[in-house]
């Protein structure tokens, strides 16, 4: 029976230390860390999540700067923010909520953020030092399921790795992340054939492919360790990408669906934030 990874706990501790250096900063310079979230439209899970962040982001005592603009704004207007908001000394981060009501071009929106206040780690400054093994920001969700794994001293060097998912977001940089801790990486996705015989041979097996409990115990090493990054609304409530029930009978580690990665990604948004406070100081901007 697997050990469940209690994300919530470990975001916890994370929030914890960084109110604590937050809190420092403020003192230090006078001035609270900023973080600014633009919303488009009335997606309601977009909501939720852009809810959960400003609510985090003032309790580790940050400002939050929001922005909540109608599916009818001008993209021209979302730029003129987003430039706005990039010049403005006392701005350290800026997120934009992904994804963009339908006719919005997402990469030349996000393309006006400056790198440097890029928290989410989308821009392709930052994903190329990634790729190049220098220094970046790195998306929050793979980044926080490395922290998971090291959380609970899980041997990467040399272990096989298997990915599903090819996302900007997920995939590509969990991909990259895993190379640099040394791990032998398959990345899966939709064209894959033999997809679930592949995810046999992963001992570490990571599942951002958007379909409720699409992973079954039979997909799944004995002894691997299982991350699920999915969140997916049904009928029975929220599921992630892996039959959870099934698979903690054979896996040694697994994430629960709520409570696994979600909460770490927004724990390592917050971190990225305070991150990108420190590098403006250091640089002077």
């Amino acid at each position: 029976m697997a050990e469940i990874i209690d994300g919530k706990a470990l975001a916890s501790e994370i929030k914890e230390d960084l109110k604590a250096k937050v809190n420092e900063y403020f003192i230090k310079h006078n001035r609270k860390i900023t973080l600014a979230v633009i919303l488009v439209g009335e997606n309601p899970a977009s909501k939720v999540y852009v809810n959960n962040k400003i609510k985090a982001t003032e309790y580790v005592g940050m400002k939050s700067l929001s922005y909540y603009l109608p599916e009818t704004v001008a993209e021209s207007d979302i730029t003129s923010l987003i430039d706005t908001l990039s010049e403005d000394k006392s701005v350290d981060g800026i997120l934009v909520q992904l994804p963009l009501p339908k006719g919005f071009d997402e990469e030349k929106v996000l393309s006006h953020i400056p790198a440097i206040k890029d928290v989410d780690g989308f821009l392709a400054e930052n994903v190329g030092n990634l790729c190049l093994g220098k220094k970046s920001t790195v998306s929050c969700t793979p980044l926080g399921i490395i922290r998971m794994l090291e959380s609970k001293n899980v041997e990467l060097s040399g272990k096989h790795a298997v990915v599903i998912g090819r996302s900007n977001i997920v995939g590509k940089p969990m991909a990259m992340l895993l190379l640099q801790k040394n791990c032998t990486v398959t990345v899966c996705h939709s064209k894959t054939e033999n997809l679930r015989e592949i995810t046999k041979t992963a001992d570490i097996l990571i599942v951002a492919i958007g379909k409720p409990e699409f992973i079954k115990k039979d997909d799944v090493k004995s002894g691997a360790v299982v991350i699920d990054v999915g969140i997916n609304r049904t009928e029975n409530g929220l599921k992630g990408d892996v039959d959870f029930e099934n698979v903690k009978e054979v896996a040694s580690l697994i994430t629960p669906v709520p409570g696994g990665v979600g909460p770490m990604t927004i724990a390592i948004l917050l971190e990225n934030t305070y991150n990108a406070a420190i590098r403006r100081d250091e640089l002077g901007l």
